[in-house]
């Protein structure tokens, strides 16, 4: 059976993008090819390597992409993480199925260093639990 193509999209592909990408690839490989995107370029966001390294979960060689450089690709499903990718997503990506689940920003978080990380695991979850539970039941 060929791998469909799942996209995780985000505002700058520097946290929820790439935490989804890494659970996507660990509960979804086996049926898609799964990939993240920004609209824009952020970097990785080292809070969000390091809560996911604590989840067993590497993504330090992970690296911030923008949509446009995965243009080639069909994807089969686009999973818009955020409230800004979503209404900025670029319209030949809506020829595809879209979905929409929106997480808090982490990156945006103000607060002590404990409090950011604390803020950037439940966001973490909230990711693992809705890939896990939901989105895989999806499509």
């Amino acid at each position: 059976m060929k791998k469909r193509n799942l996209l995780f999209l985000c505002t700058g592909n520097s946290c929820r993008s790439q935490m989804a990408e890494g659970y996507g690839r660990l509960f979804m490989g086996e049926r898609y090819n799964v990939y993240s995107a920004g609209i824009e370029k952020h970097g990785l966001n080292p809070y969000m390597v390091k809560v996911m390294q604590e989840d067993g979960m590497d993504l330090s060689g992970h690296y911030s992409k923008t949509i446009t450089e995965l243009k080639d690709i069909d994807f089969d499903a686009v999973v818009t993480v955020c409230d800004d990718a979503n209404e900025t997503c670029p319209v030949y990506l809506k020829k595809t199925r879209l979905i929409h689940k929106g997480f808090e920003d982490p990156a945006k978080f103000q607060g002590s260093e404990e409090d950011k990380l604390n803020f950037f695991r439940k966001v973490r979850d909230q990711i693992k639990r809705y890939i896990k539970e939901d989105l895989v039941k999806e499509i």
